[in-house]
């Protein structure tokens, strides 16, 4: 059996992170996750989110490797995670437990911590196969966290584009406003201008009679 454990700082916020967990496939860092469904997603009781998750992956191990384990080219994993708001806790388990929470001395980045157990049995070579399934542990789990930061990047782009479309609208509106506001005056100042006349016309009428 070999233990495998990782931690990594993000420089960005929890709820940043948070959300490109939730958005991290498909991404090119990851192409061995061939498919994500949800099984169950619901709020419990105490405001927590908890989803069950089926996960596809292609594994990449060597074909000699496959065999010897017995599995098949695509392999499936139960993901089971909890979102907590409230405390700000992101935890998912599956084959490894990851686990989002805000760094303990700057709340502006958020730490990552990783475990996994590898237990191989019932085959030759078992510290063989368990030395290889960690090392591809932790492969991936460089990509993994490659892919976040894509992600993140990804999801600041967005909202740099939704704040650039908001700031055009509120432009345009404010000129179509200016615009409509510059036409009632001129409408108005030429009615003011036809009228003026006659009122003018009208008060000196007016005093001849007096």
């Amino acid at each position: 059996m070999k233990i495998w454990t990782s931690e990594h700082t993000f420089d960005h916020p929890w709820e940043t992170v948070v959300t490109a967990a939730w958005r991290k496939y498909p991404n090119p860092h990851n192409p061995a996750v061939i498919g994500m469904d949800v099984v169950d997603r619901k709020v419990d009781p105490k405001g927590i989110l908890r989803s069950h998750r089926l996960i596809s992956t292609a594994w990449g191990l060597p074909t000699w490797a496959t065999k010897l384990v017995g599995m098949d080219k695509v392999a499936y994993a139960s993901e089971h995670s909890e979102v907590d708001p409230q405390n700000k806790r992101f935890t998912l388990r599956a084959r490894n437990v990851l686990e989002y929470t805000p760094h303990p001395e700057d709340s502006s980045k958020t730490q990552l911590r990783q475990e996994a157990v590898v237990n191989v049995y019932g085959i030759p070579l078992c510290s063989k196969m368990e030395s290889i399934m960690t090392e591809s542990i932790s492969k991936n789990a460089g990509k993994g966290r490659q892919a976040m930061e894509w992600v993140i990047g990804k999801i600041k782009v967005e909202a740099q584009e939704l704040s650039t479309e908001a700031m055009k609208l509120s432009e345009e509106l404010s000129t179509e406003a200016r615009k409509h506001f510059d036409s009632v005056s001129t409408e108005a100042k030429k009615h003011w201008d036809s009228v003026l006349p006659h009122v003018k016309h009208t008060g000196t009428t007016s005093n001849s009679t007096l």
